[in-house]
């Protein structure tokens, strides 16, 4: 029986999972319901090893097919974490905990390799290892790097990595991907200017932190138009800008913006920094302010390894999606990245269908995708690790 028939029997089964997850939606580290369910299936499935804890809250399982004697071991991932968003679907399973829900697919996500965990241990018609890996904190938390620190890698043995993200407007049944840099690299930073506080009807006794700041703003934005290759993909935004007075009569002593740096490749994001350090404090002095730069490094460039996107594109043609390798990058960041530091693999978009877009109060992950998923997972594993 071919795999996506095997899994549209499971569909039922398998949508139960993701719509219960979908009501009761868990933050960051904080998944004690989420990582128990996780686990309490994997190992009702047969699984032969299953680990919690790992990376605070991950989980890990095996499964090991018909005989070992190829010595591979294939990591395949899921994130289980919600956002802090209010969700406005109104659907019957919506979330029951205010403030919190599943508005980037990660049900979806963990529903869909529980499915072809279920299949794999039922079957196990590969040679080799598969190791089944539940992140948490994928939204901000960095849970990939937690579990790498906690030995993902080098415990199991893991040889080759593989990770799919639901995409929005991407028809059901469809598979888009690249080789190289997929997803950008997201660093924060914090610029904080001081100067020396005044009358706004004597400016000339004052030094204006918010003139100064302003200046910076704009300032910043030629970096991308200016410093960076015109061929470089590197955006830049300001998310914040405040000063420490309320009143329109005051001139502040200081003046607060935060923004984000995204870029696709390495030495550009190395280049962002030096620049907005430079132009920050140059630009503040030159109003004879002082600026303060506090840069926090993020997620790296999600790199995809061009073999294993080869290795992927055959295996979702042959679970019957249509599949694009050849997609163009997007800006969005994805801590998956620490993985495939660590190891080749690739990482996936899976169509959505005509959904909201991810983050968005309204988002819902799609069902009819989880068919095409859980297939995608278990032909990767069959054609990578071939039963002899």
């Amino acid at each position: 029986m071919p795999i996506k028939n095997r899994f549209a029997e499971l569909l039922p089964e398998i949508t139960e999972w993701r719509r219960d997850m979908h009501e009761n939606p868990e933050l960051m580290y904080e998944l004690p319901r989420t990582a128990a369910l996780v686990a309490e299936r994997l190992r009702a499935f047969g699984c032969d090893e299953v680990v919690e804890g790992i990376g605070r809250t991950g989980v890990v399982a095996v499964i090991k097919g018909k005989t070992d004697s190829a010595g591979k071991a294939i990591g395949l991932r899921a994130d289980m974490d919600a956002l802090p968003i209010h969700e406005i679907t109104g659907l019957d399973y919506a979330s029951k905990t205010p403030g919190v829900m599943h508005a980037c697919g990660h049900d979806g996500h963990t529903a869909m390799l529980l499915g072809a965990a279920k299949y794999m241990a039922e079957t196990r018609n590969f040679d080799g290892t598969v190791v089944l890996i539940f992140q948490p904190a994928e939204e901000g938390g960095a849970g990939a790097k937690a579990m790498i620190d906690d030995g993902l890698m080098t415990r199991w043995k893991i040889d080759e990595v593989y990770g799919v993200h639901n995409a929005p407007g991407v028809p059901v049944g469809e598979i888009v991907t690249c080789p190289g840099p997929l997803q950008a690299s997201s660093d924060e930073f914090e610029i904080i200017v001081t100067g020396q506080g005044g009358h706004a009807a004597e400016p000339h006794k004052a030094v204006d932190t918010t003139l100064a700041a302003a200046q910076i703003v704009v300032t910043l934005h030629t970096i991308v138009s200016r410093n960076v290759d015109p061929l470089g993909r590197v955006v830049l935004t300001v998310g914040t800008f405040e000063t420490d007075s309320n009143q329109s009569n005051i001139i502040p002593d200081t003046a607060r913006m935060e923004g984000t740096v995204r870029c696709l490749e390495p030495e550009a994001r190395a280049l962002a920094e030096e620049r907005v350090r430079r132009v920050a404090e140059d630009t503040a002095s030159a109003f004879g302010a002082k600026a303060e730069v506090i840069w926090t490094p993020g997620y790296p460039v999600t790199v995809n390894d061009a073999t294993s996107v080869d290795y992927a594109a055959e295996a979702a043609a042959a679970a019957g999606l249509k599949v694009d390798a050849e997609a163009a990058p997007i800006m969005p960041s994805e801590d998956f990245s620490y993985m495939l530091e660590e190891r080749p693999g690739a990482y996936l978009f899976l169509g959505n269908g005509d959904s909201a877009q991810c983050h968005h109060p309204a988002y819902n992950f799609n069902d009819e995708a989880i068919p095409f998923g859980c297939s995608f997972f278990a032909e990767l594993v069959e054609r990578r690790m071939p039963a002899a």
